[in-house]
């Protein structure tokens, strides 16, 4: 075996151990040189090894720091506090809201639909365009104060992500320009891979993306379309005020540009405009009715939601409200991607919205959302400055401690069986990525939850304190 190997296998051992920890920084690779008594260039192909095994990761400028493996059965957990005393990882990626005595709420609307005479028709694909009683009760439900959607532009796919999709696909060619906010959701991104569609990072500021932002470039070369997240944008919370969405359809009527508006989480806002600041906890939301971009400017804007957030990932229903000209060639982009909603789901949904089960599972879950929000900001609180998020949003983006790389305290959470969604995963271009994370509060038990804030709280202050 090669020289520089054998020193490979050798720190692997050691953080295989425990000896090297996750997060802690590697000597410079000359000063690992003279110490073994090696060549530099040896120096550099040990460490090449250990970046090719995925032990380390290094960054020009900073250094190299130990990564760290998934949590052995029977290893560390979370051991400052324990997680109810036993080894659990706790997945703050997962972000799929559920609330006590949902499946009791659900199960009534879907007893019809098994019986043999109604069960063999709605097994059957369903068309893009739905049903009328499924495009009516639809756009009630994402009907806002000032905007109510034609059931006529309303358009079905199998969920929220494929409605984007065929949105994209629908407007882009491949190798066209989408503008984006500079942290997006991630799975915009493997979409845009695989439509071959180029994504351009757009400056964003407290109120998610900036109108100018969008106005520079498109002027640099022509944009094929945006996909903006104007409420409780993920990862950030961010939301527009009023005067923030009128500047950017404004932006946007003048440039032609149509607009992808994804509203997945917008249902957990307060549309009546009581959705207000909280400053004193750090939390903070915007004020505004937060009305969709199509209210403003409803000749681009395409709008996407779904059912997986309001009631569960499981069973569910993505929507699209289009332009009137464009109903004909989003519905082709549906069938051609084989993005159809499933007949099944498609009745299911419909007779929850309309018996008010998805209304009585909304208010439930922003209940739920706004006592996480609450936990977060009781046990991050020291961390009030760095942490950004809305009383009705299920995650929050903390901005880390200067000590600490996003990917490093990714790794010393891991060994405490926390998973966490580092900066990296949100960020589009080449631009170096925020030192962040992002925690999802919805998928976990509260007592767990505060469990793991706590732990988090601890490592952050660790890497803070050098302790």
């Amino acid at each position: 075996m090669d020289d520089y190997r054998r020193l490979a296998d050798r720190i692997a051992d050691d953080i295989a151990t425990g000896r090297l920890r996750p997060g802690e920084r590697l000597p410079p690779q000359r000063a690992f040189a003279r110490r073994r008594g090696i060549a530099g260039s040896t120096a550099g192909r040990v460490y090449g090894e250990l970046v090719r095994r995925g032990l380390v990761v290094g960054e020009v400028g900073r250094g190299t720091f130990v990564r760290a493996a998934p949590p052995a059965p029977g290893g560390r957990a979370l051991a400052e506090p324990a997680l109810s005393g036993q080894a659990a990882t706790v997945n703050l990626e997962l972000n799929y809201p559920s609330v006590p005595g949902q499946s009791e709420l659900l199960a009534p609307a879907l007893a019809p639909l098994l019986r043999p005479d109604v069960l063999t028709e709605a097994l059957r694909p369903a068309p893009a365009t739905g049903t009328a009683e499924a495009r009516a009760a639809v756009a009630g439900l994402l009907a806002t104060p000032g905007w109510r959607p034609d059931p006529g532009g309303v358009l079905f796919a199998g969920n929220a992500r494929q409605a984007i999709a065929a949105t994209l696909a629908s407007l882009v060619r491949p190798g066209g320009r989408v503008g984006v906010e500079a942290l997006t959701y991630a799975l915009v991104k493997e979409i845009a891979v695989r439509l071959g569609i180029t994504l351009v990072p757009l400056a964003m500021d407290r109120e998610g993306l900036r109108p100018d932002a969008v106005a520079a470039a498109h002027r640099t070369a022509p944009l094929s379309a945006l996909y903006v997240q104007p409420t409780l944008h993920n990862p950030t919370s961010a939301t527009m005020g009023d005067r923030r969405r009128r500047e950017l359809a404004g932006v946007v009527r003048e440039l032609g540009v149509p607009v992808v508006e994804d509203r997945i989480w917008s249902f957990l806002t307060d549309t009546t405009g009581a959705h207000a600041a909280t400053g004193a906890t750090g939390i903070t939301g915007t004020p505004g009715t937060g009305e969709p971009l199509a209210a403003h400017v409803p000749e681009l804007a395409h709008v996407v939601d779904g059912l997986s957030k309001r009631v569960a990932p499981g069973l569910t229903v993505g929507f699209l409200v289009v332009p009137p000209d464009r109903t004909e060639a989003v519905a082709a982009a549906v069938r051609s991607g084989g993005w159809s909603a499933g007949r099944f789901a498609l009745e299911a949904g419909t007779r929850w919205v309309e018996d008010g089960t998805v209304a009585r599972l909304v208010a439930a879950k922003r209940l739920d959302a706004a006592r996480r929000q609450q936990l977060v900001a009781r046990e991050l609180a020291e961390f009030e400055g760095s942490l950004r998020s809305d009383p009705y949003a299920y995650y929050a983006w903390w901005e880390l401690p200067a000590s600490w790389r996003a990917d490093t305290f990714t790794a010393a959470a891991a060994v405490h069986g926390i998973a966490v969604t580092p900066g990296d995963t949100f960020a589009v271009g080449p631009q170096r990525a925020p030192e962040a994370v992002r925690l999802g509060l919805a998928s976990v038990p509260e007592a767990d939850l505060v469990r793991a804030l706590r732990t988090l709280a601890v490592i952050a202050r660790r890497g803070r304190t050098g302790r």
